[in-house]
Formats: structure tokens, C-alpha cells, sequence
């Protein structure tokens, strides 16, 4: 199965116009405040090994955490389960590499991605970005001397991950995971 790029945003999907949680533009603004907190940024524990994280009370239900990415460290190819999401690095710098398609949640183990399909972000401290709930992307921290610090919130909170590996056009759904995997 090919896909090819969105050229234009599709209508919102029940996940995305649910009036009962916070929509993609809360959930950014909540993080960019939460980034701009040197206090608590500051609070966070780094670990010169791995990742490490903070779970926070987010906006209307949602999930949110405080996480430090040491010198290259990063998520790999991943999604939020349907959930809507959005992130901003507080400190340090961020890339994120996305992918401009809607990718199916069920029904495959391969995919061959078409060309024009892969977007890549930087984002210095104090940029952030929020996404849909069939964002697939990885998140890296691609210095090879300085801690990042970001934050993330989602809505609905997480129920399931999907992990990707990529080798060129190549997708491959590698796991599932759900909450208690990853806390």
C-alpha cells in the first residue's frame, strides 16, 4: 500500500470536534505556558542515560508530561492512538519528523510511504506545535551535548501507542503499547 501526501486538511473527525476535552489549540497553549515555567521546567531530573519525565494535570481531562531528552535520545516512529495532541520544547531544541499522510490504524503490518510524504520541524525552545489523532511522527533531540526539555498533553488521555520502525519508504508496524508500558 502506497500513500501518497495531504495536500489539504481533511473535515474534523469525531475525535477532533469532541467539545468535551480540550481541541488542538488548547492543548498548545497549555504547553507553551507550562514551557515558559522555569520553576518547574527546572525541577525535572536529567539523566545523563534516558529520557526522563513528569507526569502533569493537564487541561480538561487531558494527559500531560514534563520530559528530558538527553544528547540524542528520541521516541522513534510512533502515534497517540486517536488522540489529539500537542508539544513545546522549553528548553533546548527539538526535531520532529512527521509524515503529511493519514496513515490506517488497521488492517497492515507494511506500508511503502510515497514520495512527498515526510515533514521535518525544528523547534528551539519556546516552539511548540500541536497535531490531529492520526499524527504519526518521532521526536529527537539531535544534540549530541545539550539536555532538551519539552512538553506534551493529549487528549483523549493515551489509551494505546503504535511503534513504527522506517526504513525508507518502508512503515512497519512493530507494536501497541498501552498505559502502565510507558510510565
Amino acid at each position: 500500500m502506497s500513500l501518497a501526501p495531504v495536500s489539504a486538511p481533511s473535515a474534523p473527525s469525531a475525535a477532533t470536534s469532541d467539545s468535551a476535552g480540550p481541541d488542538e489549540a488548547e492543548l498548545l497553549a497549555f504547553v507553551r505556558r507550562i514551557a515558559a515555567d522555569d520553576a518547574l521546567v527546572a525541577s525535572l531530573p536529567l539523566d545523563p542515560e534516558g529520557r526522563t519525565w513528569l507526569r502533569l494535570e493537564g487541561p480538561g481531562g487531558s494527559e500531560a508530561w514534563l520530559i528530558g531528552w538527553p544528547p540524542g535520545t528520541g521516541t522513534g516512529w510512533h502515534d497517540h492512538g486517536g488522540s489529539r495532541g500537542a508539544f513545546a520544547t522549553a528548553h533546548g531544541a527539538l526535531t520532529e519528523h512527521a509524515l503529511a499522510a493519514r496513515i490506517p490504524t488497521e488492517g497492515w503490518k507494511t506500508l511503502e510511504l510515497a514520495d512527498g510524504v515526510d515533514r521535518e520541524r525544528q523547534l528551539a525552545a519556546g516552539r511548540g506545535r500541536a497535531f490531529g489523532p492520526h499524527h504519526v511522527h518521532e521526536v529527537l533531540n539531535d544534540s549530541d551535548s545539550a539536555h532538551a526539555v519539552s512538553v506534551h498533553a493529549y487528549y483523549p488521555p493515551l489509551p494505546l501507542m503504535r511503534r513504527y520502525s522506517r526504513t525508507g519508504a518502508v512503515l512497519r508496524l512493530e507494536e501497541v503499547e498501552h498505559p502502565g508500558e510507558w510510565e
